[in-house]
């Protein structure tokens, strides 16, 4: 076995939980979740992600590579009014409409009928917030925060996948020797704990139903471009079904959705993996192997966050939220035609607009599919 299939899926694994644990930590502050849960959720996700990859890989002898749904946890942390058993219930209608859309294939046809103009001006008015707060971080502690910024911007030059992972290390360490931060915690074993759900309209409606769209729009069919650019072709609904239902198991321990990756994924489908396309589905096993290892250390890894600048844990949600948001807008404005729908959308989703216990991301939706209708009926 070639060495780069274990380093290919060890850099994916590191680059993807290193680069967006800091949009977990604040979705689950978001909804007040205490240190314990939201440990037992970063635990549960990890194992969720673990054994979804170990068996779609080996079941598809495909590089099946799962994540956490980066722009949903960027929505749950951008939400408010909502309790933390009441994410949890959402989390769990999410994993339900997920495993329903991997059974009955009209369901993936409707999503990907949602024009990419609007989904993309939603998921841009969801982290368009991270990028100006991260901006914000600067005068709470310059000395820190501007270094980092201008290393992001160069090291994303030669290497943009470890520039993230770079400054989170790199400004962790600069808290660390300038006395920022105490002493770091004693290292201790992950467990879970369980979360009574609740159900309620408004979280339904304002944090499932927008999260089910995100992670379908915006991951799971950007996930399955990524495995047919690399020459495969696997039946989508088994895919997502298996995703939506380890997302239901491990929702009742705090766990957000999981759902097919994009850029980890490309990390372990190219030709650098291997040059035979039908060895690289081992690059999954490895990388279920790394996130079975942040699932046993989960509850230091949140631990050591919650002990660093909170101006660092901003800028690096923001920085890692950056590339979405280019990809997000470019995507949106691209069709002359939509620009407008899309805008509609982007400024709804952007505004923080709660109406009737209803988050943005739902009014955004709404707001752009509105005047999208209404154009078309123009034309007619």
């Amino acid at each position: 076995m070639r060495v780069s299939i274990p380093i290919s899926a060890f850099v994916a694994a590191i680059v993807g939980f290193g680069g967006t644990l800091a949009i977990v930590i604040a979705a689950a502050k978001a909804v007040g979740a205490t240190q314990v849960e939201t440990a037992s959720g970063v635990t549960a996700i990890c194992l969720a992600m673990a054994i979804e990859c170990l068996w779609l890989s080996w079941r598809t002898k495909m590089p099946v590579i799962t994540a956490w749904s980066t722009p949903g946890l960027a929505l749950v942390a951008a939400s408010s009014g909502f309790t933390m058993p009441e994410a949890v219930g959402a989390f769990i209608v999410t994993g339900v409409l997920l495993i329903a859309t991997g059974l009955f294939k009209p369901l993936t046809r409707l999503i990907a009928r949602i024009p990419a103009s609007v989904a993309s001006g939603m998921l841009a008015g969801i982290v368009v917030t991270f990028a100006i707060n991260a901006v914000k971080a600067i005068p709470a502690d310059p000395w820190l925060i501007l270094p980092l910024i201008g290393a992001f911007f160069v090291i994303r030059l030669f290497n943009p996948s470890l520039s993230v992972l770079a400054v989170l290390v790199g400004g962790g360490l600069a808290a660390f020797l300038t006395g920022r931060v105490g002493g770091l915690p004693a290292p201790e074993l992950s467990t879970l704990t369980l979360i009574a759900p609740v159900f309620t309209a408004n979280a339904i409606v304002g944090l499932a139903l927008p999260l089910y769209l995100v992670t379908m729009a915006s991951q799971n069919l950007s996930g399955l471009a990524v495995l047919r650019a690399a020459g495969y072709h696997p039946e989508p609904g088994p895919l997502i079904g298996v995703t939506g239902l380890f997302s239901l198991l491990s929702a009742a321990f705090g766990a957000a959705t999981t759902n097919l990756a994009a850029i980890s994924a490309a990390i372990c489908t190219g030709p650098d993996v291997h040059p035979d396309p039908a060895e690289r589905w081992k690059t999954g096993p490895f990388y279920a192997l790394a996130y079975l290892i942040f699932a046993i250390f989960g509850a230091s890894l949140v631990a050591i966050f919650a002990i660093l600048p909170q101006s660092l844990i901003v800028l690096v949600a923001g920085l890692a939220l950056m590339a979405s948001l280019a990809n997000a807008l470019s995507i949106a404005l691209r069709d002359e035609a939509e620009r407008m729908p899309a805008t509609i959308t982007f400024a709804v989703t952007a505004s923080g607009l709660t109406l009737f216990g209803v988050g943005a991301a739902f009014w955004g939706l709404v707001g752009g599919m509105a005047v999208l209708f209404l154009d078309k009926l123009k034309k007619r």
